[in-house]
């Protein structure tokens, strides 16, 4: 999108989406946002999570000959909110019967010709959060905002809000926002690698930042597993919080030891091994004059495939 396109463009709210699709392949028709037609006009969403009973919501639409075009859970979910308001329902209880029908994770943004919805499952598996962009004028009617984490919110200027509650429903329209549980017992249940891994540095969760949590992660393992050592460095981007952690507790100097090339993306993502390990090929160097001759402590967030850890 360049800025005459964008001109081109009318409305008054938006839904966009650039996570890599987890279910099903990178093809064109899997790109979010989901666009699905219902009695009531087109829903457009957008899908962060994974749900687990992908399989059985695909055999439930394919017997009522639902058109399925694209190989993701996110069309499932679109496809069942289109189902529940072809029975009759409005948007609101059309999508909170829908939720129902959906297992796993998913927080959703939906936009209708009526309104924005956002919701997190029942657990809250992913992140979401809203905000509000800055008004101009006192009498300006506030504009909201959702995002999967608050960095997101930072990059336009926007004014963190609050996180959306596992099991709520926001339902955002020209009259203001409104909020419904749809839940009756949330759990929550954050997924561990949004802390370790997935979300950005400078991204906030539970008032604190995701660098600061990661270096306190470094610090507390520098106390349960103490080792003698010359360097300690980190594995670039996501382990070098606590790779410092570490060091700012253990009294072991930090430094670069690794040097990654900001042009490979995510490897552990690529659809296939060989494109995985060409990746990592290409990914990280080591500093030799740095390393030579040292005990090194390498500290890295996680483990996925293994096939990073080989290389390193």
């Amino acid at each position: 999108f360049n800025e005459l396109l964008l001109k081109e463009l009318t409305g008054y709210l938006a839904v966009g989406h650039t996570r890599y699709s987890t279910t099903g392949s990178s093809r064109v028709v899997n790109a979010q946002p989901a666009l699905v037609e219902t009695s009531l006009g087109p829903l457009a969403l957008a899908h962060n999570g994974n749900l687990v009973n992908a399989q059985d919501l695909h055999t439930y639409l394919s017997e009522l000959n639902h058109t399925i075009v694209s190989t993701t859970d996110s069309e499932l979910i679109a496809l069942v909110i289109a189902e529940e308001i072809n029975q009759g329902k409005d948007w609101l209880d059309a999508a909170i019967s829908a939720f129902h029908h959906c297992q796993g994770a998913f927080s959703l943004v939906i936009g209708t010709p009526k309104g924005l919805m956002a919701t997190r499952d029942a657990n809250g598996i992913r992140p979401l959060v809203i905000g509000t962009l800055p008004r101009h004028e006192a009498t300006d009617p506030v504009r909201y905002v959702l995002a999967s984490e608050t960095c997101g919110l930072d990059i336009i200027g926007a004014d963190y809000l609050r996180e959306v509650e596992p099991g709520e429903l926001l339902w955002i329209t020209e009259e203001g926002m409104a909020s419904f549980h749809w839940a009756q017992a949330p759990q929550p249940k954050l997924c561990i690698f949004e802390m370790i891994y997935f979300a950005r540095p400078d991204s906030v969760m539970g008032s604190e930042s995701l660098y600061s949590y990661r270096m306190r992660i470094g610090r507390r393992l520098a106390e349960e597993s103490p080792v003698e050592a010359d360097l300690v460095i980190g594995v670039p981007d996501s382990g070098v919080p606590a790779a410092i952690g570490f060091s700012q507790a253990s009294g072991i100097p930090y430094a670069e030891g690794l040097i990654k090339n900001r042009y490979v993306g995510r490897t552990f993502i690529q659809p296939t091994q060989t494109m995985r390990e060409a990746g990592i090929r290409m990914k990280l160097n080591p500093l030799k004059d740095v390393l030579a001759g040292k005990r090194v402590v390498i500290v890295d967030d996680s483990i996925v495939r293994g096939t990073t850890s080989r290389k390193i």
